[in-house]
């Protein structure tokens, strides 16, 4: 059994206005990942490559250690759930009772148990037709649906999209209990710094339609600061890590590394004095990242 739930390999889509890739990315199985980036980035587009809703132009990809090229792929996803951003229209007009009742002749594990449970806890009523739930409800139904055939692995494109912080409270609650068994896998989609926090192992931050890199969070976190001190610009140009300098005010200087440890090492060979020092939060990060690659694309 491979380590990887998800691997990309030199994964290409390529679109008159878009590209995609090429792509390699390795999802550890067991954990959570999640993928952050701007709109447009092509998350949604990763994931529909994924379940083999769109073929890419190059590349190969392999769903819980199977091609998903494979004629027998439809068991390797009978083992996934999928969350989508946008739900489709065409279901507005029955009733989630009647999708249900679709849905789970394509699932030999489907639990109806499970699925109960998760409709009374997230305070859903499946007898009302699909067009009529708010976009809260909709969504709390649709997560009970993926999650009621016990998927060996849950893609979730922003599965926090409309709900409200009590309900937000209760899915992080129901993710984490997902993955207590300790051999399932979650690749997620979220703009919600918080939920990342919460729920990530590791991050991967796409830009662009590029992978710019796979980060477990703890380290992300502990190497990503900004150091506010006195000195020559040039001199803190060669500052190991350096992403970002500027002024401060009084003098100071703001310059943020993505190598703290070793930042710090360098400052006190340098004889360089730390005023202080700031962790980056996810979205800081996040921005460094963007204008970097906005600068390599104008060179």
């Amino acid at each position: 059994m491979t380590d990887h739930a998800i691997s990309l390999t030199d994964v290409e889509l390529r679109r008159q206005h878009f590209q995609l890739g090429p792509i390699h990315l390795k999802v550890p199985r067991g954990y959570v990942t999640a993928i952050v980036g701007p709109n447009g980035s092509g998350k949604s587009s990763t994931f529909r490559l994924i379940l083999d809703l769109l073929k890419p132009d190059n590349g190969d990809i392999m769903l819980l250690g199977e091609s998903i090229a494979s004629e027998e792929d439809w068991q390797t996803k009978g083992k996934v759930g999928y969350l989508p951003e946008m739900f489709s229209q065409h279901d507005d007009k029955v009733k989630a009772s009647f999708k249900t009742d679709f849905v789970k002749k394509w699932y030999p594990n489907w639990d109806v148990n499970r699925y109960q449970e998760l409709l009374r806890l997230f305070e859903v009523d499946d007898g009302i037709k699909l067009g009529r739930m708010s976009k809260g409800m909709r969504r709390k139904y649709e997560l009970a649906l993926v999650l009621s055939h016990h998927p060996e692995l849950l893609l979730l494109d922003e599965p926090s999209s409309g709900l409200d912080p009590l309900a937000w409270r209760t899915m992080i609650d129901v993710l984490h209990r997902y993955m207590e068994p300790g051999d399932r896998t979650i690749l997620m989609a979220s703009h919600i710094i918080e939920e990342v926090k919460r729920l990530a192992d590791y991050i991967v931050f796409m830009i662009h339609g590029r992978v710019l890199g796979v980060y477990e969070k703890d380290e992300l976190f502990g190497s990503w600061h900004a150091f506010y001190m006195q000195g020559d610009r040039k001199i803190a140009e060669t500052m190991p890590g350096q992403c970002g300098i500027e002024q401060a005010g009084g003098g100071m200087l703001r310059v943020i590394t993505r190598q703290a440890p070793e930042a710090e090492a360098w400052c006190e060979k340098e004889a360089i004095t730390i005023s202080h020092r700031q962790a980056l939060q996810l979205d800081d990060i996040l921005a460094v990242l963007v204008e970097q690659e906005r600068t390599r694309l104008r060179s």
